[in-house]
């Protein structure tokens, strides 16, 4: 496996970039760092910008079913290049004003704009792109996409993905076929065993 990046760009199987910023958590300010969440997946959730009219419905939607995440060991992390105390404002602005409330996760505050840029979704109006990334217990980008500003990203479709990439950590003599949904049959990685699957469908 592919663990280190002597390249200037994202790419998946390499190892995440590292960061530290202050976000807002339960009304309070914190410092996060990356590297403090090894040994956890964990979902990045870049978006452009806190008082705007996509970003309340996807990151709202992404606290409503942290539980479903919290169960797979994966922790959740917003990032916009907004301020701290932005992030409070909006915060403790109500749902039904625009605002996100108490969300389940951290915001973090990317104001010098490096981490959008590390992590290559920075666009040149100085605003993160809709950039979602998940990361292994490792810190390895297992799954990236990147949504332009207008339309949001589906939670169902990443909690999907993330119990895909756990399958096959778990099962290494495993693939798993398109749409795939936990419960249903993976592709055993030999020819032999690929073609039993390929009868079956």
């Amino acid at each position: 496996m592919i663990t280190s990046n002597n390249h200037n760009y994202i790419q998946v199987g390499y190892q995440a970039p590292d960061f530290s910023a202050v976000a807002v958590y339960e009304q309070e300010f914190k410092q996060v760092r990356l590297s403090d969440y090894l040994g956890k997946y964990l979902v990045l959730l870049f978006y452009p910008l806190d008082f705007t009219f996509v970003c309340p419905t996807e990151l709202t939607a992404f606290s409503d079913m942290y539980s479903q995440f919290l169960s797979l060991n994966t922790e959740i992390l917003g990032i916009s290049v907004d301020s701290e105390y932005c992030h409070l404002a909006w915060m403790q602005l109500e749902r039904e004003s625009g605002g996100v409330g108490d969300l389940k996760y951290p915001l973090v505050s990317d104001l010098t704009k490096k981490i959008s840029l590390s992590y290559n979704v920075l666009n040149d109006e100085g605003k993160s792109l809709r950039g979602l990334f998940i990361l292994d217990k490792e810190g390895i980008i297992q799954h990236c996409v990147v949504n332009n500003l207008d339309f949001g990203r589906s939670v169902t479709e990443t909690l999907r993905t993330l119990q895909a990439i756990q399958h096959v950590q778990n099962h290494p003599d495993e693939v798993c076929p398109a749409n795939w949904q936990p419960g249903q049959s993976t592709i055993k990685s030999t020819p032999v065993h690929a073609k039993e699957y390929f009868k079956s469908i």
